[in-house]
């Protein structure tokens, strides 16, 4: 039978934090050895079932038919993984293929099921098969092997008895492991915590990641600038050295020298420092919000999902911004943390709401900065705040219409996402940016000061634009 939750006992939310390895080179090489191996099961279950579709016989993607399989299969089959690892394999395998089989029985067309191999497949081990002593974890191998112990580069930040699961993975070159908790929801005193009657809007977007509108006429901006400025540099540095060593990459079919290899895996590690530091800043945006909304007692937040631009065409480079937004994982983020803080999150049809007068309710033309004006009556505002406001109306699962009156901020906040970017706040300037140019004009060279003492102050300003070379 299914285990029931106890109703006096705590409401408690699974929360992930991803904390890299400080491993030595032959812990590095089992670690990949153990990611290798979890590859070789997957692709033997591709392998299985392409067997049975050659008969037309039916595909294994149940978890316990998987397992079957493996069992089948005897001990040893996978080097160093053991069993709990394998299974953790089957068990997403099984996930993705049941998730491609409800979008396409949905309608979606463009849903596959899973059908390519992979080198490296994450693995992961349940709570009572692993060892979590400070920031020293012994991962689990196969019967017979050497134990395998690995330091966190950085302490837990839950407690070990929260800790439910742990997740080798590679991402960059760099070994990392996610530790999944079970975290309680935040406890307020009575008559501090969020109320469910206060709700607030929220419109995401790219230049600002979140713009809230509270229902006390409190707003929030939150800038993602430095966080659009990162994508910038970072295609910007992709393309100059992919450039540079465009003569010696090596044909299609040819093996790659050394050179080649150290050149691809520096990429590999800018590409996962970019990805690093974008998630940081999202996190960051996402804090400050659910922060902010505690301090109001919102206790739900209506928030726009724009996420059908995403099947527009609208030529590459608009293509390009919007998957750099990363909408799911705002979306994710936001939740996430809201969850925790006990306040519930709610997707609403954001359609008209930057393009709408909350004040006269009549179609305005899309402003080409971030300021809202309407030609019928005069009204003027932020317009990220202004649907902010809207949205906050807005009936989840409802249509377009604005059924409520819209509460206009009035005291806005800025806040700033990815402090710790370069070049923003108070972190170095991006070593990518070129050196920047000197402010203003030079202007005329002044002659010198005079050796008698003599004040030149009126007479002394010439603008001489004949000068010989060296003249001062």
């Amino acid at each position: 039978m299914p285990r029931r939750r106890d109703p006096a006992a705590p409401r408690v939310v699974h929360r992930t934090a991803r904390v890299a390895l400080g491993v030595t080179p032959g812990q590095r090489r089992r670690c990949f050895g153990l990611l290798r191996s979890a590859g070789d099961v997957w692709a033997c279950v591709l392998e299985v079932n392409a067997w049975r579709r050659r008969r037309r016989d039916v595909p294994l993607s149940g978890y316990q038919q998987l397992c079957r399989e493996l069992s089948a299969s005897g001990p040893g089959t996978f080097a160093e993984l053991d069993t709990t690892g394998a299974r953790s394999v089957l068990r997403r395998f099984s996930d993705a293929w049941f998730a491609a089989a409800k979008r396409r029985s949905a309608g979606d067309a463009s849903a596959r099921f899973p059908r390519r191999r992979r080198g490296l497949v994450p693995v992961r081990w349940y709570h009572g098969t692993f060892t979590l002593d400070a920031r020293r974890v012994r991962i689990p191998t196969a019967r017979g092997g050497a134990p395998l112990w690995v330091r966190l580069a950085r302490e837990v930040p839950y407690p070990a008895e929260q800790i439910r699961s742990i997740t080798l993975l590679c991402e960059g070159g760099r070994l990392f492991l996610d530790v999944t908790a079970e975290v309680p929801v935040v406890v307020y005193p009575p008559g501090e915590g969020p109320d469910p009657a206060r709700v607030a809007g929220v419109d995401l977007g790219i230049i600002h990641p979140y713009a809230v509108a509270g229902p006390d006429g409190e707003a929030l901006l939150v800038s993602g600038r430095a966080i659009r400025a990162e994508h910038r540099m970072h295609l910007a540095d992709t393309k100059a050295r992919r450039r540079a060593v465009a003569r010696r990459a090596p044909k299609p079919g040819q093996k790659g020298s050394r050179r080649w290899r150290q050149y691809r895996r520096r990429a590999r590690l800018v590409e996962g420092r970019h990805r690093r530091r974008v998630r940081q800043a999202q996190h960051e945006a996402a804090r400050t919000v659910v922060s902010c909304a505690v301090e109001q007692r919102v206790g739900v937040l209506h928030v726009g999902d724009p996420r059908g631009v995403l099947d527009i065409p609208a030529g590459r480079r608009h293509n390009l911004r919007l998957r750099q937004w990363q909408i799911g994982r705002l979306l994710q983020v936001l939740t996430d943390k809201a969850t925790l803080a006990g306040i519930t999150v709610r997707l609403v049809d954001e359609r008209g709401t930057s393009s709408t007068c909350p004040a006269c309710r009549r179609r305005v033309p899309k402003p080409r900065g971030r300021t809202l004006s309407c030609p019928h009556c005069a009204f003027s505002g932020h317009r990220d705040l202004v649907a902010a406001a809207s949205i906050a109306t807005r009936v989840p699962g409802g249509g377009s219409t604005t059924p409520t009156a819209v509460v206009l901020p009035e005291v806005v906040t800025h806040r700033r996402a990815g402090r710790h970017l370069p070049g923003a706040g108070r972190s170095p300037r991006d070593p990518r940016r070129p050196p920047r140019a000197p402010r203003g004009s030079v202007g005329p060279r002044r002659p010198a000061p005079p050796t008698d003492g003599e004040s030149l102050a009126p007479t002394a300003r010439i603008h001489n634009t004949h000068r010989k070379p060296g003249e001062r």
